[in-house]
């Protein structure tokens, strides 16, 4: 700590070392050649900066760090340390905010080069990055603003910054992704292509859209997938799955995707047999693309519920979101509300419910299958109503409220049965005139419903 407040309150310490050090070296060294200039160079620099710091320039001690950090420490556009230095398809090494800004402005050549770029692709230089910063700490300097070391080898594109459009080597480089995965014999370029894919679609909208501008992109996408059943490289399959998923975000892509052959096949498949990543992702692609009307029915008709319903079943916190949201559109139509109950959702919701598991998103599903003669027989046998009443006890949300009092109230005209224990519960707790006070104006509505059916009973029996 104290040597950082030396530092900072006498910005000239650290260049009058470095001065010192190139001093000895150069008396002790007595050949002629190139590299005894650079010395001689680089002393003669620090001299200078040494001189600015003492007359006050506005640059000061920011300059004087520049000059004698090694040439390849500065990016050529804002002769500044890079922060964040990433290689761009030319090779040469630019901050990334510099190279981006170059490119907003219309540019689409190599400042130093001035070659025009094939493609829009920069890659992190880990490390002149890591270097950047190793010297920073040798010199006791706080680099405000380096980026730190990262393992992760990411690809980003200048586009994915708000740089409008792809360029022709951007497309080809998408094209010639497709094949790979495709078409290679090779395991490791397969996946190495699938990767990029997926990050590209989850990162450039614009790379969404190419897929459904060439009609065999989603076909070559799906190949490696094409025989699941006899075992697909786990990794190859998630990237492939999410891929589709960031596609069929898109929204001119849905209907594309959800009608190209095999795709609800490969989805399906992925549920059954992927890792827990890959099935919550095809869950999660099933639900982007039930948006529409007419795939929520193609969905349905090829047995996306039932897969569904297992995989909520078994309650894998990674994917239970994404597989009640996908289960939620495809029951608004009336045909998967259906197949919904014939596939055994209400036992499965139920259970979960019980449990406290979602109760928002599957208490809103249960609400929308009672208007089922059959899901209201199930709930009716499973012992729901008990299960509803504390809920309505317990909870705050206005809308769990109603959406309990709406499955009640199904359950009431449908099963006389239950008039009595809807009767003791009102009598131990007043659930029913407090949600027909407080609750929502539908709330209120079921609520004052079963009171008039529960006190017309009461007064039939006292007549009796």
């Amino acid at each position: 700590m104290a040597k950082s407040c030396v530092l900072e309150q006498d910005p000239t310490h650290n260049l009058k070392k470095e001065l010192q050090r190139l001093v000895q070296t150069i008396v002790q060294d007595s050949s002629t050649n190139d590299e005894s200039h650079e010395l001689v160079d680089k002393a003669l620099q620090i001299l200078q900066s040494l001189k600015d710091l003492k007359q006050g320039k506005k640059q000061g001690r920011k300059q004087g760090m520049v000059q004698y950090y090694p040439q390849e420490f500065i990016c050529p556009l804002s002769k500044e340390i890079m922060t964040d230095p990433v290689i761009i398809c030319t090779g040469k090494t630019y901050d990334r905010g510099s190279i981006q800004e170059w490119l907003r402005s219309g540019k689409r050549t190599c400042p130093e080069t001035g070659q025009v770029l094939s493609h829009t692709v920069m890659i992190p230089n880990h490390l002149v990055r890591d270097m950047i910063a190793q010297l920073c700490n040798n010199n006791g300097v706080r680099a405000q603003g380096v980026v730190g070391p990262n393992p992760v080898n990411t690809v980003h594109y200048l586009d994915e910054q708000g740089l409008t459009g792809l360029t022709e080597g951007d497309r080809e480089h998408f094209r010639s992704l497709l094949k790979k995965v495709s078409v290679s014999d090779s395991i490791t370029e397969k996946k190495e292509a699938a990767s990029m894919l997926r990050s590209l679609t989850k990162k450039i909208p614009a790379f969404r859209g190419l897929f459904g501008e060439c009609g065999t992109a989603i076909p070559e996408l799906l190949t490696p997938l094409s025989e699941m059943e006899n075992g697909v490289d786990p990794s190859l399959c998630e990237d492939v799955i999410t891929t589709l998923l960031n596609v069929s975000i898109h929204e001119s892509n849905k209907k594309l995707v959800a009608e190209t052959p095999n795709v609800i096949r490969v989805l399906l498949d992925a549920l059954r047999l992927g890792t827990i990543e890959t099935r919550a992702n095809a869950a999660a692609t099933l639900f982007t693309l039930s948006a529409l009307d007419s795939n929520k029915l193609v969905i349905g008709k090829a047995g996306g519920l039932k897969l569904l319903i297992q995989l909520l079943e078994e309650g894998h916190t990674l994917a239970m979101k994404d597989v009640a949201s996908a289960i939620f559109n495809l029951c608004i139509v009336h045909e998967n509300k259906t197949r919904a109950v014939s596939d055994g959702a209400v036992s499965v919701l139920l259970d979960k419910i019980n449990h406290r598991v979602l109760v928002d998103e599957l208490l809103a599903i249960l609400a929308m299958l009672s208007s089922n003669q059959r899901a209201i027989e199930e709930m009716s046998d499973l012992g729901a109503v008990s299960c509803l009443f504390s809920l309505i006890r317990e909870t705050t949300c206005a809308r769990n409220k109603e959406n309990c009092i709406a499955i009640m109230y199904a359950i009431c005209f449908s099963d006389r049965t239950k008039w009595k224990e809807m009767r003791e519960e009102e009598s131990r707790y007043e659930t029913l005139s407090q949600l027909a006070e407080n609750g929502t104006s539908r709330a209120k509505r079921k609520a004052n419903g079963i009171l008039d059916r529960i006190n017309r009973l009461v007064n039939r029996t006292n007549t009796a």
